[in-house]
């Protein structure tokens, strides 16, 4: 038996994937799923090693390496906030949530780039003192990411001649 359905709501098979109108514009999709999320231990050291490049935009600080080709597909992101500025882990935990946050409504900007981006592994660091907003911790995001999208793509050094 089918539930009586209000005049005017689509029916279930009027719905596209993804539960949007079929017919209506595409809606962004505002996610950070766990396959985004950047766990690897290999891959983190890598970051933080040689290979990563890095820049600050108080009170964040974004660590990324360069994937091989330009891609749509979004990057795998790590967030941090040190133990030495914030003790209390609810302090801590708290701006990562405004971080992670922050990254998932502006993802966006990233992964619609025309022609794509060139980051493969992203490192959001908080690296203020004081606990920040959402405001704030978004508007340097954005501004974070955008400088990162004009960061020139260097091309490969060619090897040394021996």
């Amino acid at each position: 038996m089918q539930e009586p359905q209000s005049p005017g709501s689509p029916s279930p098979r009027e719905r596209g994937p993804g539960g949007e109108v079929s017919g209506a514009a595409p809606k962004k999709r505002y996610t950070f799923p766990k396959e985004e999320h950047l766990c690897r231990k290999k891959l983190i050291d890598e970051l933080f090693g040689k290979q990563g490049s890095s820049f600050g935009v108080y009170p964040l600080r974004l660590v990324w390496i360069k994937s091989a080709a330009p891609t749509a597909a979004p990057p795998q992101v790590l967030i941090s906030v040190s133990k030495r500025s914030f003790k209390r882990a609810v302090d801590r935990n708290r701006l990562k949530r405004l971080i992670r946050e922050a990254y998932r409504l502006n993802k966006y900007r990233l992964v619609e780039q025309p022609g794509g981006h060139q980051v493969a592994l992203l490192g959001i660091i908080f690296t203020g003192k004081e606990k920040s907003p959402l405001a704030l911790v978004e508007r340097k995001l954005i501004s974070g990411l955008q400088r990162l999208l004009d960061t020139p793509v260097e091309a490969p050094a060619p090897p040394p001649a021996a």
